[in-house]
């Protein structure tokens, strides 16, 4: 193979590459919207779990059931971690940094 080959199929490869992760970008937007409002509903949460006067007189399961909203919310936060949202929110920095790594066995590199 000559290198003008070479250079077509490495910038095939390139569009091949900014074309996946740009179709990643939107879900990829959307998961990380998700996580961040969960995580901020199971903050404001445990802050009025703790500052409730009633939590320290109480079992700890019982406060959980006085507090719904937080209970919910943890249970959605780690329910989200279960299903591998932190995987999905970072998709694209993976694909990129596996891409770096493998092509920089052949002295190559790529642009995010």
């Amino acid at each position: 193979r000559n290198l003008a080959s070479l250079y077509l199929d490495l910038k095939a490869f390139e569009r091949r590459l900014t074309e996946y992760i740009h179709c990643l970008q939107p879900a990829t937007g959307r998961w990380r919207m998700l996580l961040i409002v969960v995580s901020v509903c199971t903050a404001t949460g445990a802050w009025n779990w703790l500052i409730d006067p009633e939590t320290q007189k109480v079992s700890f399961f019982t406060s959980l059931w006085n507090h719904p909203f937080f209970t919910i919310s943890c249970i959605t936060l780690i329910g989200l971690f279960f299903a591998g949202i932190h995987k999905r929110v970072v998709a694209p920095s993976i694909i990129a940094a596996r891409c770096r790594t493998v092509l920089a066995e052949y002295n190559m590199s790529c642009d995010d």
